[in-house]
């Protein structure tokens, strides 16, 4: 168990030692699609700090990343703040507003489960993509909002690279704090409801705090990501709020393997580059991530990153002999 930990720890790192040192030889296509993978993986680690670790499946994950990508604009934009080294102020207040949001939709949300859940904050996802999309005074509906450049703040961060590394170190702290928070008692106590919330009831667990607390934390880590990605982007339009993007990051969380932040991680990548380069490879390239997706719920139900796992076991099922048949009597 302790070496396969450890197994897991040493790929992890050798995972972001590559990532680090990719971005000076990556050409600007390569370099902006990592860039974008970084930030939906951390919005898909939030994601999956509900679905993977609490059993929560959410279709409005989507607001979190639009409210702090509006915020952001809107502070650019109209005021010039967060242009320079205020960005780490915008970043934080992005996060706690994300943070506000998700309060405030948990307590709707929070009153029901399974199936309700998911249509509930559905909806409630919805609600932030129809202001986005009707509120024209603020967030200038179809049009979006518009930054006209990086913050700067020691380097420019419109350099590509220098950007780059500034997500690339947002992501290693995310998934370094959400890594102890899972491992955490509080963690722990989120995959015993998971796995039976009547039991973590009877044991005195006030199952509703747990679940609206990770909530919470859930939806600042997806203000967190909208900030990034407003910055990233320079434009924020009610596509950052839509459903698409809320079932995107489920079926990152699922592709990469729920439960495993580092599977959310690479499900963003996988998706990501299904959609941005193979599509402009073929037109059919839906069709492909949708025979991904079946075929890794068929064969890899713990998602891409149990795939080691799985070719060991075939390796080890080849290698044992075959059975002699009885001799009939």
């Amino acid at each position: 168990m302790a070496a396969t930990a450890r197994t897991k720890l040493l790929l992890v790192a050798a995972m972001l030692i590559a990532l680090a040192a990719v971005a000076p030889i990556a050409n600007s296509f390569v370099l902006l699609l990592l860039t974008k993978t970084l930030v939906f993986g951390i919005l898909a680690m939030s994601a999956d700090l509900l679905l993977g670790y609490t059993g929560l499946a959410t279709m409005g994950h989507a607001a979190y990343l639009a409210v702090g990508a509006y915020f952001t604009a809107i502070l650019a934009e109209r005021y010039s703040i967060g242009l320079g080294c205020d960005f780490f102020a915008v970043l934080a207040a992005g996060t706690l507003l994300g943070a506000a949001v998700a309060a405030l939709f948990g307590l709707i949300a929070m009153r029901s489960t399974g199936v309700y859940f998911l249509m509930i904050t559905l909806a409630l996802g919805m609600v932030v993509w129809g202001l986005a999309y009707r509120w024209n005074s603020l967030t200038r509906g179809d049009n979006g909002i518009n930054i006209a450049h990086r913050p700067t703040c020691g380097v420019a961060f419109s350099d590509p690279i220098a950007y780059y590394y500034v997500v690339f170190t947002a992501f290693v702290l995310v998934l370094g704090g959400l890594y102890v928070l899972v491992n955490s008692p509080f963690g722990r106590s989120l995959v015993g409801i998971r796995e039976s919330e009547v039991r973590m009831r009877i044991l005195g667990y006030n199952t509703w705090l747990h679940k609206y607390l990770i909530f919470v934390i859930a939806g600042a880590c997806g203000g967190f990501a909208g900030v990034l990605w407003a910055y990233l982007n320079r434009i924020v339009s009610p596509e950052d709020a839509i459903l698409t993007t809320s079932v995107d990051a489920l079926l990152m969380v699922i592709l990469g393997g729920p439960g495993t932040l580092v599977g959310a991680a690479i499900g963003a990548g996988v998706v990501l580059f299904l959609r941005e380069y193979l599509s402009t490879q073929v037109t059919w390239w839906q069709y492909v991530l949708g025979i991904v997706y079946i075929l890794t719920i068929y064969y890899l139900p713990e998602g891409l990153i149990g795939l080691p796992g799985y070719l060991r076991g075939l390796h080890r099922t080849k290698g044992r002999p075959t059975p002699a048949a009885e001799p009939s009597p």
